[in-house]
């Protein structure tokens, strides 16, 4: 009789394994495309934004320390910033082919990683822009989880475990999975 038990209850376990928790499913938050200069640099950045994202206007980012060996100055406006939430694995795949879909393992983090891209130009799809020459900028992806909202909202701010945030080992997971990423250990 007991072994029956047993039998059942290490059924019922099988079936709880089988199905995922809906709040531990990994989904991908946004995409964040950065660029950084000074001057005629931002400018070009900034329509190189423009013109990757045409739907979204880039901010600027500004300085908020002064380092004079760059002649930078607190207020000085030294980067742009353009966020994507919407479509975000069709311009992800395109972002990855530039890179030929491989990533290394120090580019990855907690909650998202982030790779370089030398040249635009290497998009499929975009041609080269001579007002804007050749320039390369950051591509930042970042995951989360069901509840994150808890611990970034205004009332009622709450706190949420340990468990919740992403490792670099379930990304590395999502996205061969997903996209077929190849990692490299260096």
């Amino acid at each position: 009789m007991t072994k029956k038990i047993e039998k059942s209850k290490m059924e019922k376990n099988k079936m709880k394994m089988d199905k995922e928790n809906s709040m531990r499913e990994i989904r991908i938050e946004k995409v964040v495309l950065s660029v950084g200069g000074i001057g005629e640099d931002l400018q070009k950045g900034f329509q190189l934004l423009k013109l990757l994202v045409p739907d979204r206007n880039p901010s600027k980012m500004k300085s908020k320390r002064r380092i004079p060996t760059l002649n930078v100055r607190p207020g000085l406006e030294i980067g742009a910033v353009v966020t994507i939430r919407k479509d975000i694995n069709e311009f992800l795949k395109k972002m990855l082919v530039t890179i030929d879909n491989v990533l290394k393992a120090k580019q990855i983090s907690e909650n998202n990683f982030s790779f370089g891209i030398k040249e635009y130009i290497e998009i499929p799809g975009i041609e080269y822009q001579r007002e804007i020459g050749i320039r390369g900028f950051d591509v930042t992806v970042v995951f989360k989880r069901a509840g994150r909202r808890v611990r970034l909202r205004k009332i009622k701010k709450g706190r949420i475990p340990k468990k919740q945030i992403i490792s670099r080992e379930e990304i590395i997971k999502f996205m061969e999975e997903n996209f077929g990423t190849k990692f490299i250990k260096k």
